[in-house]
């Protein structure tokens, strides 16, 4: 889809949709924008610089029609572990490396393979996460005095602890009152956002009635500054990219993972379909640009994209829109938000790490109590105790480990006879028993992926058929073999050429396209021969039957084919077709 295409046929009336989805949107992300900069440990109009910019770039730039973007709640554990350890000026350069680690991956098309993250790890994290953010907004919520952020959930719970003593009860109640407000305003007044309506209550009560009670957001972190944000290039050193790399990584990864699903959000809500790899260098243009403004990482968000959606918006534009009206209330009343108090944002981003929690997936995935719900258990663990990289980089490698224990599982090679009971003579493995076996003629049913995790299956099947004294014909049901690697291909070769060596003739059936490719690239093929590989089983019986030594079906009661009768008795082949 051309970018054009996003606008092919806007009117006035859309415009209209727009304006109005953009106005509430952007009144929404106003307090959201201030919370999660405070809770990154920057100043907040940090944040609203950030979902200015973004999110004018993100809409007219990226992949999906209805996407918003700015700060959000998923980096908050990132970003806050950044500014600890290397500085909020070092945290810019890492969200401009971010920004082009995005435009790469964009550029390389890799939108797509973020689809292959198992749903396990994405909720385990997000849980996660929503559990670090809850947690790190007690100490606002109760009003303690003196607490120091550390860049783990262990060391954060351990200060609430130790500064519990100096507990404000004024800042208890003016975020209760915000709570309240935020719980009630959805049901009676569902079209107003419930953190504006909670923000404007409770600060109006913090000034009128209990003046100087409270922590501000003017008295903890100075006056919000007006006017339009200020352009300050980066000072980049090469010492300085090398030591953020990791950090620019992680957020790169982070980022897209949540643009990209809340992309795929706004695609099942409206049944359209975004451009992942466009998203993406929108991401990434976006983030590059915000740091210069000082600005930080900014993604797709979520519950905002629903809210634009929601609200009525039928493009971009009202992305657009939503990043404007942020600008004109910053421009015009950013001093009046330096009276918000501490308490009164803390309710608001416990809402949202309740929200995205997922609480209902990660139950119902736990309950099933599969390896899924172990991989949920660990990177939910992980997040919460250790850090997100650690946490995603376990998931995964755990979901790796499993799935390859399963998939070897599943391989399965089995004896088989025909079964002339049935009109076709399908081979079964029933058939085969201890009184009805060809001590010369093995066929076998190969099904599954033959690749590096099964090798100890196969090998097992390998060393059975070596220790079978009078095989003289291996016949291998490979139509159920859909897929082969390098290292099943070596010890597939390795058997069949071990097999040759003793003289055992063996036969290939059936076998599917990529492994007959791998089979020919690696010279396997033509060691069989191309005359021992056949479409149908009963073509490559016949073949078999010409190649035992007849003299030894001279007296056998095994009778496991039909020829077996006459062979038993006069030790020569009268019919050789099988049907």
């Amino acid at each position: 889809m051309k970018w054009t295409g996003q606008f092919s046929g806007y009117s006035a009336s859309a415009f209209r949709k727009d304006l109005i989805s953009g106005c509430i949107v952007g009144i929404v992300a106003i307090p959201l924008g201030m919370a999660f900069a405070i809770a990154s440990g920057v100043k907040p109009e940090y944040g609203l610089y950030t979902t200015i910019i973004a999110g004018i770039l993100i809409s007219l730039l990226g992949g999906s029609r209805f996407q918003i973007g700015g700060p959000t709640g998923a980096f908050i554990p990132i970003l806050l572990a950044i500014v600890i350890q290397y500085g909020y000026e070092n945290l810019l350069i890492a969200g401009f490396l971010a920004g082009i680690f995005l435009v790469l991956m964009g550029l390389l098309r890799l939108g797509s393979l973020i689809r292959f993250i198992p749903k396990p790890v994405t909720v385990g994290f997000t849980s996660g996460i929503a559990v670090i953010i809850f947690s790190g907004q007690i100490s606002n919520f109760l009003g303690l005095q003196g607490v120091e952020r550390h860049e783990y959930f262990f060391y954060n719970m351990k200060e609430i602890v130790l500064r519990i003593s100096s507990m404000n009860l004024y800042s208890v109640l003016i975020a209760a009152i915000c709570l309240t407000t935020l719980i009630i305003t959805p049901k009676y007044l569902p079209k107003v956002p419930g953190s504006l309506v909670g923000i404007i209550v409770s600060t109006l009560i913090a000034a009128l009635l209990f003046p100087g009670k409270v922590t501000t957001i003017g008295s903890a972190y100075g006056i919000i500054p007006g006017g339009l944000p200020q352009f300050a290039p980066l000072e980049l050193t090469w010492d300085r990219v090398v030591m953020m790399l990791q950090p620019a990584l992680i957020i790169a990864m982070l980022g897209s993972i949540e643009s990209l699903l809340s992309a795929v959000v706004a695609d099942e809500i409206t049944g359209t379909r975004h451009n992942s790899n466009r998203e993406l260098i929108g991401q990434g243009v976006a983030n590059m640009a915000t740091p210069l403004f000082g600005g930080i990482p900014a993604t797709g968000a979520i519950a905002r994209t629903a809210t634009n959606i929601k609200s009525g918006a039928v493009s971009p534009i009202s992305g657009i829109i939503h990043g404007v009206v942020v600008l004109m209330i910053v421009v015009l009343f950013a001093p009046y938000a330096s009276n918000i108090p501490l308490a009164s944002m803390a309710p608001i981003l416990m809402v949202v790490a309740w929200n995205m929690s997922e609480y209902k997936t990660f139950t119902h995935m736990l309950r099933t109590r599969t390896t899924d719900s172990l991989i949920l258990l660990v990177t939910f663990l992980l997040t919460v105790f250790t850090t997100l990289t650690v946490a995603v980089q376990a998931g995964l490698a755990l979901a790796v480990i499993l799935f390859i224990k399963r998939m070897s599982s599943m391989l399965a090679v089995n004896k088989v006879l025909p079964d002339h009971s049935s009109n076709k003579e399908k081979v079964q493995p029933h058939m085969v028993t201890e009184d009805r076996d060809c001590p010369q003629i093995g066929i076998y049913n190969v099904e599954g992926t033959l690749f590096f995790g099964a090798s100890y299956t196969f090998e097992s099947f390998g060393q059975k058929l070596l220790a079978a004294p009078d095989l003289r014909v291996v016949l291998l049901r490979m139509g159920k073999v859909p897929f082969m690697d390098t290292t099943g291909e070596s010890n597939f070769s390795r058997l069949i050429n071990r097999l040759m060596e003793r003289g055992v003739v063996v036969i290939i059936s059936g076998i599917r396209p990529q492994p007959k490719k791998l089979l020919v690239k690696t010279g396997c093929y033509s060691m069989i021969g191309e005359d021992r590989f056949f479409e149908h089983t009963g073509e490559a019986l016949n073949y078999a039957l010409e190649n035992i030594q007849y003299n030894k079906c001279l007296g056998c009661t095994q009778y496991a084919f039909r020829e077996c009768s006459k062979l038993s008795t006069k030790g020569i082949l009268n019919d050789k077709h099988i049907s």
